[in-house]
């Protein structure tokens, strides 16, 4: 009996020197994967081997579910979250046209976002349509779309003689026609690559206003251009919709009275074909607005209306005169700001913005005003204004052409305009989303395959996510919060990515169903006290697909509150020690929406 005793106490004696060792091995390689990535190491590939073949998130008898999950899930019940009404399957909470209708008309403000009060708020599940299918991959979605996912015939008979988009049999087609371009955007965009640098990578990111179904933004994202189109919810049903059920970058938007939500200096090319912003009026206000958000050395491409006003002024029903006087003042108001004419045939003008103010030799002091603010990106709910925002000095540092510019140090990272963000934190954030999209990549080896093709990042910062998970397979919407403590867009859009502003406690401007992949990162912690994370979490629900994938890194204690939530509201859940093993706080929570749909009945399927 002693003997045994004795063996006990060595076999415990063994197995916590077997622990120690373990331990003191993870950190000795962890030291040592330190030491050569600062690169005064040597013997990458050996450390790399060994890293591969030591797993230190692995230690006996420590399984975070153990730790964190089971009490409290023993001893709380969850709340069910019904189903919307089939009616609500298309709802857009900030852009309700039946709200709309109760709105002045007088410079599109019905068309702007107005957001449902709390009472107002639905509280339940947004329903997909009764046959709803998970949408082609890429790039076969460019051209075929389940009807049943968006069951709108309109557009086919509206804009037939423009190539919009067909129905074939159970799908609709996509032509890539436009109203100035029945023929084909391919044939469009090789007539503007004739003046716009768009195969050299110096052309990335687009803006594309009034975008219809987002032809335009899904033939340039075959040049490798990434555009951020937008259009209201108007008469033409789910023109945006459309957009991204193609897997092309969309959200609701207008021109109206509040400013675009996209930082200053933000994109390369900007683009209006037939998109009927009556540009000269508001003493050129929209103009004004898209010199804000273009880059110096940037283009804006007009077509349409009244370019060629003398040739079309019968076809677009409008009088000649009043044709004209447009024309002119917009040809008044390109050389106020400082935009050379590039090119000007047909029914096609292109201007080129100028690289510096020193540029503008032409331009009186007193012949425009200048914008006041010293924050061109303070732009969330914020009007437009008429007058013409400064050059930086950050414009004299040439852009680099893409991809190199996606992790090469951004300009206003280098030139100290984001506080507290330095070229080295920026380095280490960079490396650090490698570790952590890597990790993703192990958990869903379906990451970077096409599976998810249109993916949000609620949270982004530096966009370092979306530069790791970088894939012509995929696209990311880096949405920054408005509470967020640094104002990261522009160098988001500076890496060659894009993105917008939003503030989560408000529902985002898209359609439901619009997104493969949401991923966020400590943004329930941000919006702790701000506003409740039911609310966050229904609509995460309401953009996401069905079957969806939802990746969430944050706090143990908060990532419980979720998947108490979400287990109501028809998700799957698991939960994942970080990256560097269970002893750190940080977890990773990985959902995905089941497949279910609404029927006449308000029962699901």
């Amino acid at each position: 009996m002693r003997n045994s005793k004795v063996h006990a106490g060595n076999r415990r004696t063994r197995s916590s020197l077997s622990v120690i060792a373990l331990c003191s091995l993870c950190c000795f390689f962890y030291v040592l994967g330190a030491w050569q990535k600062s690169g005064t190491g040597r013997g990458d590939s050996i450390a790399l081997r060994v890293t591969k073949e030591t797993d230190c998130s692995i230690l006996p008898n420590l399984y975070f579910e153990t730790h964190h999950n089971r009490a409290e899930t023993t001893l709380t019940t969850v709340n069910v979250f019904e189903p919307c009404e089939v009616h609500y399957a298309d709802y857009t909470p900030c852009q309700d046209p039946t709200r709309a209708m109760r709105l002045p008309k007088e410079n599109m403000i019905y068309r702007e976002r107005h957001c449902p009060s709390e009472k107002e708020k639905l509280r339940c599940l947004i329903p997909a349509p009764k046959g709803y299918v998970t949408p082609f991959p890429w790039p076969k979605s460019r051209d075929f779309v389940p009807y049943k996912n968006v069951p709108y015939k309109s557009l086919t008979v509206d804009k037939a003689a423009q190539n919009w988009v067909q129905i074939d049999g159970d799908f609709f087609k996509f032509p890539g026609g436009g109203s100035m371009f029945p023929q084909g955007a391919d044939a469009y965009i090789d007539e503007l690559a004739t003046v716009v640098p768009i195969k050299d990578g110096m052309i990335r990111t687009a803006l594309d206003t009034g975008c219809g179904v987002a032809s335009f933004g899904a033939y340039l994202l075959m040049r490798n251009v990434l555009t951020m189109s937008f259009a209201p919810h108007d008469s033409h049903e789910a023109q945006v919709q459309f957009a991204l059920e193609r897997g092309v970058p969309a959200v609701i938007g207008v021109f109206g009275t509040m400013k675009l939500p996209y930082p200053s200096r933000s994109f390369d090319m900007a683009h209006c074909s037939h998109c009927l912003v009556p540009w000269t009026s508001n003493d050129g206000m929209y103009m004004m607005e898209v010199d804000r958000v273009l880059r110096p050395g940037g283009y804006w491409i007009l077509s349409g209306p009244p370019v060629n006003w003398k040739q079309n002024y019968q076809s677009w029903k409008r009088p000649k005169k009043e044709l004209e006087e447009d024309f002119r003042r917009i040809e008044s108001l390109a050389e106020l700001l400082c935009w050379e004419k590039k090119y000007e045939k047909g029914n096609i003008i292109i201007w080129q913005k100028k690289m510096s103010s020193t540029e503008c030799s032409r331009r009186k002091d007193n012949s425009i005003r200048m914008c006041a603010s010293s924050d061109p990106d303070n732009v969330w709910y914020k009007k437009m204004e008429v007058c013409v925002t400064p050059y930086s000095d950050e414009d004299a540092i040439p852009r680099r052409p893409f991809p190199e510019r996606l992790f090469a140090v951004p300009p206003r990272v280098s030139q100290g305009q984001v506080q507290g963000i330095t070229t080295e934190l920026y380095q280490q954030d960079t490396m650090l989303w490698k570790k952590h999209v890597n990790a993703y990549r192990r958990i869903n080896k379906l990451i970077g395959s096409g599976r998810y093709r249109n993916i949000m990042d609620m949270n982004a910062g530096l966009g370092s996510f979306a530069a790791a998970i970088q894939s012509p397979n995929s696209w990311v919407m880096n949405v920054v919060p408005t509470v967020s403590e640094r104002n990261t867009l522009g160098v988001i859009y500076e890496r060659g990515l894009i993105g917008i502003y939003h503030d989560w406690c408000e529902a985002f401007s898209t359609y439901p169903r619009t997104y493969d992949l949401i991923h966020g990162s400590g943004l329930f912690s941000l919006y702790h006290q701000k506003c409740e994370m039911e609310d966050i979490l229904l609509e995460m629900d309401r953009i996401l697909r069905p079957e969806g994938a939802v990746i969430l890194r944050d706090h143990a204690d908060v990532l419980n509150r979720i998947k108490k939530i979400v287990t109501g509201m028809r998700w799957k859940t698991k939960m994942l020690d970080h990256e560097d093993g269970p002893l750190v706080p940080e977890k990773i929570l990985i959902c995905v929406k089941e497949y279910w749909v609404g029927t006449g009945d308000d029962s699901i399927l």
